[in-house]
Formats: C-alpha cells, structure tokens, sequence
C-alpha cells in the first residue's frame, strides 16, 4: 500500500474512483488518505477546464470508503486548471449546500493564477462552518489538515487594520458575484462599505447589475407567460377550426351517404325493369325462332323462303342483342357509373348509360339501337357530351373512360 510522503497515512486507490472526460482530454481521481482526508486531482497533460463537478464520483468514494453522513477533510489539487465551466460551479456548490457529510474543511493547492480567484470566490460563499484554505502545494495541503486535527487555529494575517478590511470587503465582493453569477441569486441583499470608501463604487455596481438581472428576470418571466397565453390562445383557436373541420367532414360524408342510398335505390329500380325488358325479349327472341320453323315448313318459293329466314334472323340477332345490352349491371359498371356522375355532374342519365355502353365496346349501331335512336342522333348526342365532359379536341370518349374506368 501506498503511503504519504508528507504525513506517512496509508493513500487508498481503487480502479473505479476515477472518470474519463475523453472530450476534454483528462481523468479525474479521488485518493483516500488516511481515515478522512480525500484527493480530488486531475490526469492530463495540458492545461484543461474543469467542465462538471463528478458528484457521482465523490458520492461513490464515501459509499465505498465508509465515510457517508461523516465529516471529511477536502484537497483538491487545481495543477493544469486554468477555468472551470458554469456547470461545475453550480456543481461545486450544490455539493456543499446539498451533500451531505460537512466538510471539515476545503484546501486548494496547486492552483494557477487564472483560477485563483475562481477559488477565493467559492471560499467567500462557504458558511463559516466550513474551513476553506488556499495553499501553495501538496506539502502544504497536508500540513494545514493536520494542523486543523490537531486542533490549531490557521488565522489569515494581515499586514494591518486597513489590510484586514480591504480583506473583509474583497471577500463580501467576491461572495456577492459568485450568488448572483453561479446561483442566481438576485434578491439577497449586497452589503454596501460607507460611502466614503473607495471600494463604493464596485459594490454598488454590483448591487445595481443585481437589481438590472432581477428586472430583466421579470421581464422574461412575463414575456414568457404572454407568449404561453398566446399559444394557449392559438391552440384554442386551432382546436376551434379543426372541430369545425370535422363537423363539415361529417356532413359531408351525412350527405355522400345520403347520395349512395339514393343511388342504390335508382340501380335497383332499373334492375327490376331491365329484368322485366329482358325477360319481353327472350319470350320475343322465342316466337320468333318458332316463325323462323314455321316458315321452313312452308311450301313456297325458296327465294321467298329465303327472304322471309333473312329477315325473321334479323329480328332474332337484334333481339339477342338488346337482351345483351339491357343485361344487369355489375358492380364494377356500377362502381364506374358513380365515380363518373361525381367526376361530371353534368351528365344526364342517358349520357352515363351511353358512356358505360362505350366502355364495354358496343358499337355506334348497337348502343343507338339499345336507347332508340338512329345512328346520326347518337353521335350528336356524344358530340354534347364531349363538350360536357371537356375533353380535348383530339382526345376520343372512348379512350377517356378506359382509362377513368382503371384509374
């Protein structure tokens, strides 16, 4: 085991009292010596700043140590620290004010001229409970906690009375900055020297940064609840719209409902009258396929005969068709007739029976014939629906509702 040069304690070490600031470049240690003096030093080899207070670290040596909610004696060796972040002065003194066992006492050495003041301001905040000393070296470090366990008094000297005071009056300095700067404290009161003293000036700007930080405090605060109203006002406003937005979305699909109804009951209507035309033609198609047998059992002219076949298969084939045309409607071709009545309201029914007709590729003959009409009236009527439908001038119906009808 280790031992000190300086007092011969035993120095207690273990692997995980120890953590890595890879970012930063440098380890932080935690030494035992003794039965309560510990060493807080840093691993490195350039100068670094010191970017958080390891309360976890500290926390784990006295678990492992047998020392927490026990009184400790603090070294901490500041060799290559020039600046410590404002994380670890909050840290630091949360460590304090908040951890518990107290400090017997807190000794810096080692520490640069950068961060000397850094230490007298934190000293100056301490309550007078805690012992704070900063000292030369390790050498010094020690001698002063064996000094304080021996029950010595370490009193600052002073030149003279003048010197005490200034003393005094840099501490109170010193202690107002560290509040306001690492705790925030912006209502505790600075205690201003007499007017006549050279130093009035500083404390009293101080004491004026103070008020100036508690005002501007305010101010965010306000401004921060304004800005929360007006977003509660907004998010009020947003939720207004949205319920609006729903309640129309909801009337909206009330009335699509509505309009499907309407059109399942208009397709079932003409289902049952297709039904009924279909089955007038078949019992048609039937008489006159007996016409055709009674006719070739006739005892006429061949080419009288032949006439009067020719024309009765006729009648027969365009039967078959319009029963063909007049079959009912699938679902797809009734899926297609909705979908196109939305995309063009215009059309009327006959306009949407001709369209489905042309996307089944019946010819012109047979879709006039199927709705009554000649030839020459049909592609009138689809001339109008071209317009209606505005396609394009060289753009065909025909191609048009192929592709809606797959789209």
């Amino acid at each position: 085991m280790k031992h000190c040069p300086v007092s011969d304690l035993p120095i207690t070490e273990r692997t995980n009292w120890k953590t890595v600031h890879s970012g930063n470049h440098y380890t932080s240690h935690i030494r035992k010596i003794g039965d309560d003096i510990l060493l807080s030093y840093y691993e490195t080899e350039q100068d670094i700043t010191a970017e958080y207070m390891d309360k976890a670290l500290f926390q784990t040596v006295l678990d492992e140590s047998g020392l927490a909610g026990k009184p400790v004696y603090m070294l901490r060796d500041l060799s290559h620290v020039t600046d410590v972040s404002y994380t670890y002065k909050k840290n630091l003194t949360q460590l304090i004010y908040h951890i518990k066992p107290i400090f017997h006492a807190i000794i810096f050495f080692n520490a640069t001229s950068e961060f000397q003041t850094i230490a007298e301001m934190f000293a100056s905040m301490l309550p007078d409970t805690t012992r704070v000393l900063i000292v030369n070296n390790y050498e010094d470090a020690i001698h002063a906690v064996l000094a304080l366990k021996a029950g010595e008094r370490i009193e600052d000297e002073y030149e003279d009375e003048e010197d005490e005071l200034f003393a005094g009056l840099k501490k109170n300095f010193l202690a107002a900055t560290a509040r306001i700067g690492w705790l925030n404290m912006l209502t505790q009161p600075v205690n201003l020297p007499p007017e006549d003293n050279f130093l009035f000036p500083f404390f009293k700007a101080i004491a004026s940064l103070q008020q100036d930080l508690l005002e501007k405090e305010k101010i965010a605060t306000r401004n921060t609840r304004e800005k929360e109203q007006e977003f509660e006002l907004k998010l009020s406003e947003k939720n207004i719209l949205l319920n609006a937005q729903l309640e129309m979305n909801n009337k909206l699909k009330s009335m699509f409902d509505r309009e499907r109804s309407m059109l399942k009951s208009r397709i079932a209507a003409h289902d049952l009258e297709l039904t009924r035309i279909s089955n007038a033609i078949a019992e048609k198609s039937v008489f006159l396929q007996q016409l055709q047998q009674m006719i070739g059992e006739l005892s006429i002219a061949e080419q009288d005969k032949k006439k009067l076949l020719d024309q009765s298969e006729k009648l027969v084939t365009k039967d078959l068709t319009e029963q063909k045309l007049t079959e009912k409607l699938t679902a797809t071709d009734s899926e297609f007739l909705t979908r196109l009545q939305q995309e063009h309201p215009v059309l009327n029914q006959r306009d949407l029976r001709i369209c489905l007709l042309i996307k089944l590729n019946y010819d012109t003959r047979e879709i006039a014939r199927s709705i009554g009409i000649s030839t020459r009236g049909l592609e009138s009527i689809r001339y109008r629906m071209h317009k209606k439908m505005k396609l394009g001038k060289h753009q065909s119906i025909k191609n048009y509702l192929i592709n809606f009808s797959l789209a």
